[in-house]
């Protein structure tokens, strides 16, 4: 009997020390869903704030590349903006530089018409050839001078029968006229000039006063039949 009993226990397997006890594997199994749960948790909240890094880096950049493109596009209209002025400066240098010249060569042209007006008109059908030559000279050189100065956009100012501008005429007395609107420009006491949009010599003038004002006039102007 003891003999049994002995064998029994020898036949028995020895148990480990760090062998968990029965029943433990269902708690072990469930710690180790808890931690893979965990871990998986964990990493979704690394790749959602990987996510709005890339997010946040992408609207970043875009604000930078929007801001650099404006920057661009503003650096190019000034650097054109400075090309049209330079070019304008040139143009304008060019075509004012001579306009103390042409000053003084309408001064020249002045003197031509005044001698031309000076001429007693029996003096043009005069047949000696000395004095016709004289004065066909004369009055060609004063066109050949308005050529000249018509080719370097000198122009003369309109100004008889024209209403009265006080950015290219100046008025030097007033006529008394009631046939013709007030500030009408009745008599030109000298020619005036511009030299391209720029006034070179404003014209001396005598403008008309007493009439209708331009507005009435333009009114009591007889409209046409109708048809």
């Amino acid at each position: 009997m003891d003999t049994e009993k002995r064998n029994t226990e020898t036949n028995e397997a020895p148990r480990q020390d760090n062998e968990p006890p029965l029943g433990a594997g269902a708690e072990y199994a469930a710690d180790a869903a808890e931690a893979a749960e965990a871990d998986a948790a964990a990493q979704a909240a690394e790749d959602a704030a990987a996510q709005e890094s890339v997010e946040e880096l992408i609207a970043r950049l875009e604000a930078e590349k929007s801001d650099l493109t404006d920057r661009l596009l503003r650096a190019a209209a000034e650097a054109e903006n400075l090309r049209r002025r330079a070019a304008r400066d040139v143009q304008d240098a060019r075509r004012y530089a001579m306009t103390k010249f042409a000053t003084d060569m309408l001064q020249v042209g002045d003197n031509l018409r005044r001698a031309l007006g000076a001429v007693d008109e029996k003096a043009w059908g005069t047949e000696d050839p000395e004095l016709k030559a004289l004065l066909e000279g004369v009055q060609m050189t004063a066109r050949e001078l308005e050529r000249i100065l018509e080719r370097h956009e000198v122009v003369m100012i309109p100004a008889m029968g024209e209403r009265f501008d006080p950015h290219r005429h100046q008025a030097m007395f007033e006529v008394p006229d009631p046939s013709v609107p007030a500030g009408t420009i009745v008599q030109v006491a000298q020619d005036g000039y511009m030299i391209g949009d720029r006034v070179l010599r404003a014209a001396l003038v005598g403008v008309a006063k007493g009439g209708p004002t331009p507005d009435k006039a333009a009114n009591q102007a007889p409209k046409p039949e109708a048809q």
